[in-house]
Protein backbone atom coordinates (compact mmCIF):
# COMPACT_ATOMS: atom_id res chain seq x y z
CA UNK A 1 0.00 0.00 0.00
CA UNK A 2 1.42 3.26 -0.98
CA UNK A 3 2.57 5.76 1.79
CA UNK A 4 0.31 8.08 0.88
CA UNK A 5 -2.55 5.79 1.38
CA UNK A 6 -1.50 4.94 5.04
CA UNK A 7 -1.98 8.62 6.53
CA UNK A 8 -6.15 8.18 7.22
CA UNK A 9 -5.63 4.19 9.23
CA UNK A 10 -5.46 5.86 12.23
CA UNK A 11 -8.10 8.29 13.32
CA UNK A 12 -6.69 9.47 16.60
CA UNK A 13 -5.47 9.01 19.98
CA UNK A 14 -7.38 7.73 22.00
CA UNK A 15 -6.52 7.09 25.61
CA UNK A 16 -3.48 6.71 27.78
CA UNK A 17 -2.82 4.84 30.64
CA UNK A 18 -0.55 6.39 33.47
CA UNK A 19 1.17 4.72 36.11
CA UNK A 20 1.29 6.40 39.65
CA UNK A 21 2.70 5.27 43.01
CA UNK A 22 0.52 7.55 44.91
CA UNK A 23 -3.29 6.99 43.42
CA UNK A 24 -4.92 8.91 45.73
CA UNK A 25 -2.69 12.73 45.25
CA UNK A 26 -2.97 11.87 41.61
CA UNK A 27 -6.72 11.18 41.10
CA UNK A 28 -7.21 14.22 43.20
CA UNK A 29 -4.72 16.21 40.82
CA UNK A 30 -6.45 15.01 37.87
CA UNK A 31 -10.53 15.51 38.55
CA UNK A 32 -9.50 18.77 40.79
CA UNK A 33 -6.66 20.92 39.57
CA UNK A 34 -7.11 19.45 35.95
CA UNK A 35 -11.00 18.78 35.69
CA UNK A 36 -11.23 15.73 34.63
CA UNK A 37 -14.33 13.72 35.52
CA UNK A 38 -14.75 10.15 36.86
CA UNK A 39 -15.86 7.50 34.79
CA UNK A 40 -15.83 4.08 36.25
CA UNK A 41 -13.46 1.63 38.07
CA UNK A 42 -11.67 -1.47 37.20
CA UNK A 43 -9.48 -3.23 40.11
CA UNK A 44 -6.44 -0.77 40.83
CA UNK A 45 -7.49 1.35 37.86
CA UNK A 46 -9.91 4.62 37.47
CA UNK A 47 -11.01 5.22 34.23
CA UNK A 48 -11.18 9.61 33.44
CA UNK A 49 -12.16 11.96 30.75
CA UNK A 50 -12.20 15.28 29.73
CA UNK A 51 -15.55 17.05 28.67
CA UNK A 52 -14.93 17.27 25.24
CA UNK A 53 -13.71 13.61 24.56
CA UNK A 54 -16.17 11.45 22.68
CA UNK A 55 -15.25 8.06 24.32
CA UNK A 56 -15.56 6.74 27.47
CA UNK A 57 -12.26 7.87 28.99
CA UNK A 58 -9.56 9.64 28.08
CA UNK A 59 -6.89 8.62 31.25
CA UNK A 60 -7.07 5.55 32.49
CA UNK A 61 -4.98 5.92 35.78
CA UNK A 62 -3.64 3.31 37.38
CA UNK A 63 -1.32 2.43 40.89
CA UNK A 64 1.36 0.86 40.51
CA UNK A 65 4.75 0.40 42.36
CA UNK A 66 6.51 3.37 40.41
CA UNK A 67 4.93 5.97 37.76
CA UNK A 68 5.40 6.16 33.93
CA UNK A 69 3.17 5.44 31.13
CA UNK A 70 1.34 1.92 30.52
CA UNK A 71 -0.67 1.49 27.20
CA UNK A 72 -1.48 3.84 24.50
CA UNK A 73 -4.42 3.46 22.59
CA UNK A 74 -4.68 4.43 19.14
CA UNK A 75 -8.44 4.64 16.94
CA UNK A 76 -8.63 2.79 13.66
CA UNK A 77 -10.17 4.51 11.23
CA UNK A 78 -12.51 1.20 10.19
CA UNK A 79 -12.28 -1.99 10.86
CA UNK A 80 -10.50 -2.87 7.64
CA UNK A 81 -7.65 0.01 8.01
CA UNK A 82 -7.68 -2.02 12.00
CA UNK A 83 -6.67 -5.57 10.17
CA UNK A 84 -4.63 -3.93 7.79
CA UNK A 85 -2.68 -2.72 10.58
CA UNK A 86 -2.75 -5.41 12.41
CA UNK A 87 -1.04 -7.49 9.06
CA UNK A 88 1.77 -4.65 9.07
CA UNK A 89 2.84 -5.57 12.74
CA UNK A 90 2.81 -8.43 12.36
CA UNK A 91 5.55 -8.17 9.59
CA UNK A 92 7.51 -6.23 11.53
CA UNK A 93 7.40 -8.99 14.21
CA UNK A 94 6.30 -6.13 17.05
CA UNK A 95 2.81 -7.73 17.16
CA UNK A 96 2.04 -8.72 20.95
CA UNK A 97 -1.58 -10.18 19.92
CA UNK A 98 -5.67 -9.66 20.29
CA UNK A 99 -6.73 -8.61 24.02
CA UNK A 100 -10.28 -7.70 25.47
CA UNK A 101 -10.57 -4.13 24.92
CA UNK A 102 -11.09 -1.85 28.44
CA UNK A 103 -14.25 -0.70 29.60
CA UNK A 104 -15.66 1.06 26.63
CA UNK A 105 -13.57 -0.13 23.81
CA UNK A 106 -13.95 -3.21 21.84
CA UNK A 107 -11.10 -5.84 20.49
CA UNK A 108 -7.91 -4.70 20.94
CA UNK A 109 -4.31 -5.54 19.03
CA UNK A 110 -1.56 -4.99 21.58
CA UNK A 111 2.27 -3.89 20.11
CA UNK A 112 5.18 -2.57 21.19
CA UNK A 113 7.29 0.25 19.12
CA UNK A 114 11.09 -0.48 18.84
CA UNK A 115 11.72 1.14 22.00
CA UNK A 116 9.24 -1.22 24.02
CA UNK A 117 6.81 1.45 24.27
CA UNK A 118 2.98 -0.46 24.96
CA UNK A 119 0.39 0.65 22.65
CA UNK A 120 -2.94 -0.41 20.94
CA UNK A 121 -5.02 -0.66 18.16
CA UNK A 122 -9.00 -0.68 18.39
CA UNK A 123 -11.98 0.17 15.93
CA UNK A 124 -15.12 -0.55 18.04
CA UNK A 125 -15.88 2.20 20.82
CA UNK A 126 -18.62 3.46 23.20
CA UNK A 127 -19.35 6.74 23.03
CA UNK A 128 -20.07 9.00 26.05
CA UNK A 129 -23.91 9.25 27.13
CA UNK A 130 -23.68 11.51 30.23
CA UNK A 131 -25.77 11.27 33.09
CA UNK A 132 -28.36 13.77 33.35
CA UNK A 133 -26.36 16.45 35.49
CA UNK A 134 -23.46 16.58 33.21
CA UNK A 135 -25.78 16.72 30.48
CA UNK A 136 -25.00 19.43 28.17
CA UNK A 137 -27.09 22.13 26.79
CA UNK A 138 -25.27 21.68 23.21
CA UNK A 139 -26.00 18.37 21.41
CA UNK A 140 -22.54 18.43 19.49
CA UNK A 141 -20.73 18.18 22.71
CA UNK A 142 -19.70 15.16 24.80
CA UNK A 143 -20.37 16.40 27.97
CA UNK A 144 -21.08 19.78 30.34
CA UNK A 145 -18.71 21.79 31.03
CA UNK A 146 -17.38 20.84 34.54
CA UNK A 147 -16.24 24.33 35.87
CA UNK A 148 -13.78 22.57 38.00
CA UNK A 149 -10.24 23.64 38.24
CA UNK A 150 -8.18 24.05 34.65
CA UNK A 151 -11.24 22.43 32.61
CA UNK A 152 -8.93 20.87 30.07
CA UNK A 153 -11.08 20.04 26.74
CA UNK A 154 -9.13 16.81 25.43
CA UNK A 155 -6.12 14.71 25.64
CA UNK A 156 -3.60 16.24 23.39
CA UNK A 157 -0.39 13.93 22.42
CA UNK A 158 1.92 11.10 24.33
CA UNK A 159 5.69 12.33 24.32
CA UNK A 160 7.65 9.09 24.58
CA UNK A 161 10.97 9.37 25.59
CA UNK A 162 13.55 6.63 23.37
CA UNK A 163 16.18 5.37 22.69
CA UNK A 164 16.61 6.03 19.00
CA UNK A 165 13.66 8.86 18.36
CA UNK A 166 14.22 8.52 14.39
CA UNK A 167 13.35 4.63 14.59
CA UNK A 168 10.71 4.84 16.52
CA UNK A 169 9.14 7.67 14.13
CA UNK A 170 9.78 6.07 11.10
CA UNK A 171 7.83 3.20 12.76
CA UNK A 172 5.13 4.94 13.40
CA UNK A 173 4.87 6.18 9.46
CA UNK A 174 5.63 2.88 8.22
CA UNK A 175 3.75 0.55 10.21
CA UNK A 176 0.44 2.78 10.88
CA UNK A 177 0.59 5.24 8.31
CA UNK A 178 1.67 8.51 10.60
CA UNK A 179 3.73 11.30 9.14
CA UNK A 180 6.72 13.35 10.64
CA UNK A 181 5.75 17.58 10.85
CA UNK A 182 8.98 18.42 12.41
CA UNK A 183 12.41 17.27 13.83
CA UNK A 184 15.50 18.08 15.55
CA UNK A 185 18.28 17.57 13.84
CA UNK A 186 21.97 17.68 16.18
CA UNK A 187 25.23 18.77 14.58
CA UNK A 188 26.13 15.34 14.71
CA UNK A 189 23.28 14.30 12.24
CA UNK A 190 21.24 12.24 14.82
CA UNK A 191 17.61 12.65 14.71
CA UNK A 192 17.19 13.85 18.89
CA UNK A 193 13.42 14.34 18.62
CA UNK A 194 10.59 14.00 15.88
CA UNK A 195 7.15 15.00 16.06
CA UNK A 196 4.66 12.79 14.21
CA UNK A 197 0.27 12.55 13.30
CA UNK A 198 -1.97 10.79 11.64
CA UNK A 199 -4.64 13.36 10.50
CA UNK A 200 -4.32 17.21 10.23
CA UNK A 201 -3.33 17.63 13.95
CA UNK A 202 0.30 18.72 13.73
CA UNK A 203 1.45 16.04 16.56
CA UNK A 204 -0.33 12.91 18.21
CA UNK A 205 2.81 11.32 19.49
CA UNK A 206 6.49 12.44 19.73
CA UNK A 207 10.00 10.65 20.17
CA UNK A 208 12.92 12.32 22.73
CA UNK A 209 15.81 11.22 22.66
CA UNK A 210 16.12 9.91 26.46
CA UNK A 211 19.60 11.08 27.94
CA UNK A 212 19.84 8.03 30.16
CA UNK A 213 19.58 5.11 27.53
CA UNK A 214 16.69 3.60 28.89
CA UNK A 215 13.77 2.18 26.76
CA UNK A 216 10.12 2.51 27.09
CA UNK A 217 9.92 5.52 29.09
CA UNK A 218 7.30 8.61 29.39
CA UNK A 219 8.42 12.67 28.68
CA UNK A 220 5.02 13.86 28.94
CA UNK A 221 0.97 13.59 28.30
CA UNK A 222 -0.84 16.49 27.15
CA UNK A 223 -4.12 17.93 27.72
CA UNK A 224 -5.71 20.80 25.22
CA UNK A 225 -6.35 24.08 27.05
CA UNK A 226 -9.30 26.00 25.10
CA UNK A 227 -7.21 29.53 25.45
CA UNK A 228 -4.25 30.73 26.29
CA UNK A 229 -5.57 32.70 29.39
CA UNK A 230 -6.58 28.98 30.06
CA UNK A 231 -3.03 28.09 30.58
CA UNK A 232 -2.30 31.11 32.30
CA UNK A 233 -4.63 30.47 35.13
CA UNK A 234 -3.94 27.12 35.37
CA UNK A 235 0.00 28.16 36.38
CA UNK A 236 -2.41 30.16 38.91
CA UNK A 237 -4.29 26.84 39.65
CA UNK A 238 -1.43 25.22 40.08
CA UNK A 239 0.59 27.73 42.61
CA UNK A 240 -2.15 27.46 45.21
CA UNK A 241 -2.77 24.04 45.03
CA UNK A 242 0.99 23.48 45.58
CA UNK A 243 1.65 21.92 42.31
CA UNK A 244 4.94 22.02 41.17
CA UNK A 245 5.48 24.23 38.00
CA UNK A 246 8.13 22.39 36.34
CA UNK A 247 8.51 25.49 32.94
CA UNK A 248 6.26 28.10 31.85
CA UNK A 249 3.81 29.55 30.89
CA UNK A 250 6.00 29.98 27.43
CA UNK A 251 5.33 29.32 24.25
CA UNK A 252 7.57 26.19 21.92
CA UNK A 253 9.43 27.08 19.06
CA UNK A 254 8.86 23.76 17.24
CA UNK A 255 4.83 23.51 16.61
CA UNK A 256 3.94 26.69 18.12
CA UNK A 257 2.18 25.81 21.40
CA UNK A 258 1.78 28.07 24.30
CA UNK A 259 2.79 25.47 26.72
CA UNK A 260 2.75 24.59 30.59
CA UNK A 261 4.41 21.86 32.82
CA UNK A 262 3.71 20.66 35.59
CA UNK A 263 5.03 17.31 37.55
CA UNK A 264 1.14 15.14 38.82
CA UNK A 265 1.90 14.08 42.06
CA UNK A 266 3.04 10.30 41.43
CA UNK A 267 6.17 12.01 39.24
CA UNK A 268 4.88 12.20 35.66
CA UNK A 269 5.45 15.56 33.81
CA UNK A 270 1.82 16.69 32.29
CA UNK A 271 1.91 19.17 29.55
CA UNK A 272 -1.03 21.84 29.25
CA UNK A 273 -1.68 23.34 25.55
CA UNK A 274 -2.88 25.96 23.46
CA UNK A 275 -3.38 25.58 20.64
CA UNK A 276 -3.66 21.72 20.41
CA UNK A 277 -1.14 22.04 18.03
CA UNK A 278 -1.57 23.46 14.73
CA UNK A 279 -3.20 21.94 11.51
CA UNK A 280 -1.26 20.66 8.63
CA UNK A 281 -3.70 20.64 5.73
CA UNK A 282 -0.70 19.80 2.80
CA UNK A 283 -0.47 16.55 1.44
CA UNK A 284 2.80 17.23 0.75
CA UNK A 285 4.16 18.55 3.76
CA UNK A 286 7.81 18.38 4.11
CA UNK A 287 10.05 18.06 7.74
CA UNK A 288 10.54 20.90 9.24
CA UNK A 289 14.40 20.45 10.58
CA UNK A 290 15.40 22.34 13.47
CA UNK A 291 19.09 22.70 14.35
CA UNK A 292 20.85 21.96 17.03
CA UNK A 293 21.99 26.35 16.83
CA UNK A 294 18.34 27.29 16.85
CA UNK A 295 17.18 24.81 19.57
CA UNK A 296 20.10 26.49 21.91
CA UNK A 297 18.26 29.83 21.34
CA UNK A 298 15.69 28.48 23.91
CA UNK A 299 11.71 28.45 23.36
CA UNK A 300 9.77 31.08 20.52
CA UNK A 301 10.45 33.88 22.88
CA UNK A 302 13.67 33.46 24.26
CA UNK A 303 13.12 31.40 27.42
CA UNK A 304 15.64 28.65 27.83
CA UNK A 305 14.81 25.02 28.08
CA UNK A 306 15.06 23.75 31.55
CA UNK A 307 17.81 21.28 32.58
CA UNK A 308 14.93 18.90 34.26
CA UNK A 309 13.54 18.86 30.73
CA UNK A 310 16.08 16.60 29.31
CA UNK A 311 16.85 14.47 32.48
CA UNK A 312 13.35 13.80 34.14
CA UNK A 313 10.90 11.21 32.64
CA UNK A 314 9.34 8.49 34.13
CA UNK A 315 9.75 5.78 35.50
CA UNK A 316 12.82 6.99 37.05
CA UNK A 317 16.09 5.70 36.46
CA UNK A 318 19.12 5.16 38.92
Amino acid sequence: MPQSALRHEIAHLGHVELFTPAPEQSLEFFVNVLGLTENGTDGDSVYLRTWDDYEHHSLKLTAAATSGVGRTALRASSEEALNRRVLALEERGLGVGWADGDTGIGPTYVFRDPDGHELELYWETERYDPPEHLRPALKNQAQAYPGRGVGVRRLDHVNYLAQESEVNGQFICEALGGRVTEQIRLDTGVISGQWTHFAQKSYDIVYTNDWTGSNGRLHHIAFTADTRDDILRAADIALDSGVHIETGPHKHAIQQTFFLYLYEPGGNRVELCNPTARLVTAPDWEPVTWTEAERARGQAWGLKTIESFHTHGTPPVA
